[in-house]
C-alpha cells in the first residue's frame, strides 16, 4: 500500500545522446544526488530557442532524489550537462510504497 511522502521528487531532463544520459546518470547516482535514475531513449522534443524552432532526438532522464539534495543535484546538472540551459523540472511525488522511499532515502548523501 502507498504511503504519503513528503520529500521524495523526481527530476526531468533531456540530453543530447545515450552516452551523455549513461554518463551523466553513472555520475549522479555514484556521487549519492540521485538514488536512481531511469533512461528513456529516443524522445523527441520540439521547442523553440534563440527565436527559431527546433527539432531533437534526446535522451530523457528521470532522476530520482529528495527534497533537501536538489539545490546541490541541479548545481551537479549545470556543471555536468553539455547544454548551455539543461532542463531542470523537478515534480512531487505524492506517495509511494513504504519499501521504495525507504531504499530512496538510503541510497542518497546523508546531511
Amino acid at each position: 500500500m502507498a504511503g504519503s511522502n513528503t520529500y521524495a521528487r523526481i527530476v526531468l531532463t533531456t540530453v543530447s545522446s545515450p552516452e551523455e544520459a549513461d554518463q551523466l546518470a553513472r555520475t549522479l547516482v555514484e556521487e549519492r544526488l540521485a538514488a536512481c535514475a531511469t533512461l528513456l531513449p529516443p524522445v523527441q522534443s520540439i521547442y523553440r530557442w534563440q527565436g527559431a524552432v527546433e527539432t531533437a532526438t534526446e535522451t530523457l532522464l528521470l532522476l530520482k532524489t529528495a527534497a533537501e539534495h536538489l539545490p546541490a543535484l541541479e548545481a551537479r546538472l549545470h556543471a555536468l550537462h553539455s547544454y548551455q540551459t539543461p532542463e531542470f523540472l523537478v515534480l512531487c511525488v505524492e506517495a509511494g510504497s513504504p519499501g521504495y522511499l525507504d531504499w530512496l532515502t538510503a541510497n542518497l548523501r546523508k546531511p
